[in-house]
């Protein structure tokens, strides 16, 4: 018979590793999961995390590996291994199917995050985290009284505008229609903004730069007509996409956001979603990391219950 742990944790950014890290303190027989090689989620991606109280300034990689090094400290195993699917069982258990083997578990905690959908244009993958970034709050702060460019044209592009606007020397907001589909009120307030100028009817077609970002390429998708433009930094906000495919199971938004509270509970007993996958206000690594903790907690009460 194969052996049932007590918990199962999908994922080791932030959240997973917090849950880790929690549910050895807990006493838990648990697994963590990860189809990558290195731990830390999308923060390995950052050049500099300057918003994690204790360590302003923190390298990404660097912050990942610490509470990847924490988590082993205490005694918690790492599995590399890619889910395909899991299964809620009649006794209420829960098997994770990955590419190498199946585990099973009582309480399942699924971290397995989001992905910032990309622009995929040349030169967008190799200057992430040397001037192309996905979170403005993040990295906003690197381009103080510099010039930055934002992509995309909803809800999320209009805030990251108006937030660099109150950093930023000047501010490009490239949206590849004539009209946003955010809210007017966003709307109306960047465009009340000085220093943020419109590039309307236009699509990025290039990242430059040899190491560091330098400039883009944006055409015109009326004329044909294309422009260099010179920048510091670029904010990719053309939407983000949760990784919870796997789980069909559980009640999710319209954009396939797990439904959970502050607790991490789904719809599911025993299944808490921690982190990014979890629709919530703010992702960012301290509201991760908080939820890793009450997912483990929530789960500490069900096998208590049970």
């Amino acid at each position: 018979m194969n052996q049932i742990y007590d918990m199962i944790i999908i994922g080791s950014g932030p959240a997973g590793l917090a849950a880790a890290v929690y549910g050895q303190r807990a006493k838990l027989d648990l697994i963590v999961i990860e189809k990558q090689m290195i731990s830390g989620g999308q923060i390995i991606n950052t050049t500099e995390v300057d918003n994690y109280p204790g360590l302003p300034g923190i390298g990404g990689f660097e912050l990942g590996q610490k509470f990847r090094e924490h988590a082993e400290k205490l005694g918690a195993p790492f599995v590399t291994d890619e889910v395909s699917e899991v299964r809620i069982n009649e006794d209420g258990t829960k098997t994770v199917v990955g590419s190498k083997e199946s585990y099973t578990a009582k309480t399942l905690v699924i971290a397995s995050g989001a992905e910032h959908s990309q622009l995929g244009v040349p030169g967008e993958k190799e200057l992430t985290g040397s001037g192309v970034s996905y979170c403005a709050i993040c990295d906003g702060n690197f381009y103080r009284n510099k010039v930055t460019a934002v992509v995309g044209g909803g809800d999320v592009a209009l805030d990251n505008a108006l937030y660099l606007a109150r950093l930023c020397q000047k501010v490009y907001l490239i949206h590849r229609r004539d009209s946003f589909r955010g809210a007017k009120i966003l709307e109306d307030k960047v465009r009340e903004m000085e220093n943020v100028e419109l590039v309307l009817d236009s699509t990025v077609e290039e990242i430059r730069g040899e190491g560091q970002l330098k400039s883009i390429l944006v055409k015109n998708k009326k004329s044909g007509a294309e422009t260099e433009l010179a920048i510091d930094g670029l904010f990719v906000s053309v939407g983000i996409v949760p990784e919870s495919k796997n789980f069909p199971f559980l009640a999710t938004d319209e954009r396939g956001y797990v439904l959970a509270d502050e607790t991490c509970e789904t719809n599911v007993p025993g299944v808490y979603a921690a982190g990014d996958v979890r629709k919530k206000q703010l992702r960012q690594v301290i509201t991760a990391v908080a939820d890793g903790a009450n997912a483990v907690e929530s789960a500490v009460r069900y096998l208590t219950k049970q």
